[in-house]
């Protein structure tokens, strides 16, 4: 394919990411010119405002002579080269529903959280009740956006379009910061959905990097400056001495408008330390092959502590209601991130066994402690599955355990299909 052009950017930022990702899409072959640091404006030579005078980025520049600014419209442009890229529909209804979304993700998602994080970073006066009512406004949106995803995998049709580019991309900025673990429980088939679209195969390395904030950051008041004292003039030898005037009570040190934060500890953390590191699991379980000599499963009999830990086996409850398996293999996804409170002590790996209309959910958890329940509450949803204590000295348990990591589980005659890890 032949060069388009080169797209001016500033790595990380969240209108850059959602270009970079209809690059990612399209196969376009664009070339990446990268700012590493916006703050300092270095970027704006004479010669790059006499091409953008708006002066930010991201900015494309197209072999054909075509200087665009705006990363709507850098995105729309792009998609529009790419031939048969689908993220445009043909279809005018269609074609309408992405413009729609798309407004939706910089009206409702990019433009109101952006200025509450202003408020927050003290760009703009600081009000508790302003920053909480563009937060809670925010949270409804994504409310309604919850029930449209309910039974959907993307916002239009059954592939990703740009509607579902800047959706997520806006959605995936705000969940990195003022949408916290707690308020992403209220809203499971976004995150849900958000997760779909940035690990997508062509989009990962996008959005690598990008983690969801556990708790939202806290307003913190600017120190204020002590002011310097006045130097006393000498008084005249034979000048009478004033009345002392009457000493005006100091001004109280204003409170913080938000309190410190205190972070509740957890009981789990007051267990015995454990010799079994279950971070370097997940790494081991991620770099090698699972089975065989020097495999991830070897690695796992050679370090656990069955005293510190426990391995259970989980099965989704209602079996009946499932249907197409990538959509039962979304439903385990959206456990895993109502999960992610306890991500520091568990680790899992669940699938999809069978065929479309004829499928069990069924894995296995690893996780801190002798009970389930304290671990996995943190899931609305928990309830939804049995969670049984698997004993490894049992054989079938021992094969099941086994097979769940390997995703080459057989369970009466169903196969795996399709599954998630926990990580």
């Amino acid at each position: 394919m032949a060069p388009v052009g080169t797209l001016h950017v500033f790595p990380g930022n969240p209108r850059t990411r959602r270009v970079e990702a209809v690059v990612a899409l399209t196969g376009l072959d664009v070339t990446i010119d990268s700012t590493p640091n916006i703050a300092d404006g270095k970027y704006k030579t004479k010669e790059f405002l006499a091409k953008f005078p708006l002066g930010y980025l991201p900015a494309f520049e197209g072999v054909d002579g075509s200087l665009l600014q705006e990363s709507a419209a850098i995105a729309d442009y792009l998609a529009a080269l790419a031939p048969n890229s689908n993220l445009i529909p043909t279809d005018p209804k269609e074609f309408g529903e992405v413009r729609q979304w798309q407004a939706f993700a910089d009206q409702e998602i990019f433009i109101k959280l952006g200025v509450a994080g202003k408020i927050l970073r003290g760009v703009y006066p600081y009000s508790k009740a302003i920053f909480d009512g563009i937060v809670k406004d925010a949270v409804e949106r994504l409310q309604v956006l919850d029930k449209v995803l309910l039974k959907k995998t993307f916002l239009v049709g059954e592939r990703i379009t740009l509607a579902d580019v800047f959706v997520a991309s806006a959605v995936a900025n705000a969940f990195a910061g003022l949408i916290d673990a707690p308020l992403r429980a209220k809203i499971p088939n976004v995150v849900r959905y958000v997760n779909t679209v940035i690990r997508s195969p062509k989009l990962a390395k996008v959005y690598e990097g990008l983690e969801f904030a556990e708790k939202q950051p806290a307003f913190v008041p600017p120190t204020k400056a002590e002011k310097p004292k006045k130097e006393e003039k000498p008084k005249a030898a034979k000048e009478p001495k004033a009345a002392p005037k009457k000493k005006e009570p100091e001004p109280e040190e204003e409170e913080p408008l938000v309190a410190p934060e205190v972070k509740a500890k957890n009981p789990l953390d007051d267990l015995p330390k454990s010799s079994f590191n279950l971070e370097e699991w997940k790494r081991q379980y991620s770099n090698l092959d699972t089975r065989g000599a020097g495999g991830s499963i070897e690695w796992f009999y050679k370090n656990y502590d069955a005293e510190g830990f426990s391995i259970w086996k989980v099965d989704f409850k209602y079996n009946d209601e499932l249907t197409h398996v990538f959509m039962s293999a979304n439903q385990i996804g959206g456990f895993f991130n109502r999960l992610e409170a306890s991500r520091k002590y568990l680790f899992g790996s669940v699938g999809v066994l069978g065929k479309n209309n004829d499928s069990v959910i069924t894995g296995i958890l690893i996780l801190r402690g002798k009970e389930a329940i304290p671990v996995v509450d943190v899931a609305p949803d928990y309830e939804s599955y049995d969670f049984k204590l698997l004993d490894l000295g049992n054989a079938a348990d021992k094969e099941f355990f086994e097979a769940s990591l390997a995703w080459d589980l057989v369970q009466d005659g169903r196969e795996w299909a399709d599954g998630k890890n926990f990580k």
